[in-house]
């Protein structure tokens, strides 16, 4: 049996992540599951905020997460995973999804001032914004409190990863990370046997 690509697009706040991996799934053709909006989606549903919700709410949209993961992964579908998850709550699911899937990870980068300028912009642009996540870091920005730089641990596991700059545009290329997602894979976007 084939074993579906799982792509793990991560990095820290404001790197660019969510952008990459619909970017990504569209030139691909793959779904891309977001943490953000999965939470987004139970905020919703719910009728509520973030701040009204229990307190664990965060460790059940987790678990949520990796579940669907793993149950599109079990039916061989291709996805992209998008979450800034760092190191340690990466690692125990990734090496049990490593049992279904092919697994490859890009990390986006970028130079952490600038990360910290697009999650405020993102957040004060976007009003919703703190009503689906409670972002501490917005509310410090409307009351002018300077944030910290976020210190970001990536997944450092044996799965091939790929650092990619997100500065201006993306370093690599869009087409070099292709390459590199689907170099050694059965995968290819032109593929139409399932038509």
């Amino acid at each position: 049996m084939k074993k579906p690509l799982l792509i793990v697009v991560t990095g820290c706040p404001g790197s660019g992540k969510t952008t990459l991996a619909h970017t990504l799934a569209r030139k691909i053709g793959c779904p891309a599951m977001c943490r953000d909006e999965i939470k987004e989606g139970f905020v919703n549903t719910m009728k509520s905020s973030h701040e009204a919700l229990e307190k664990d709410v965060n460790k059940g949209i987790y678990s949520t997460f990796f579940e669907i993961l793993e149950f599109l992964l079990s039916k061989q579908i291709t996805l992209i995973a998008e979450a800034a998850f760092q190191h340690h709550l990466w690692t125990p699911p990734l090496e049990k999804l490593s049992q279904i899937s092919q697994i490859k990870i890009i990390v986006c980068t970028v130079d952490p001032h600038l990360a910290r300028s697009r999650f405020i912009q993102r957040g004060l642009s976007d009003p919703n914004r703190i009503r689906f996540h409670g972002d501490w870091g917005v509310r410090a920005a409307q009351k002018g409190i300077e944030l910290p730089l976020v210190n970001y641990e990536p997944p450092l596991l044996p799965i091939p990863t790929l650092e990619v700059d997100t500065s201006e545009g993306y370093r690599p290329s869009l087409n070099d990370i292709e390459s590199f997602l689907l170099k050694s894979s059965e995968l290819s976007t032109c593929d139409s046997s399932a038509e």
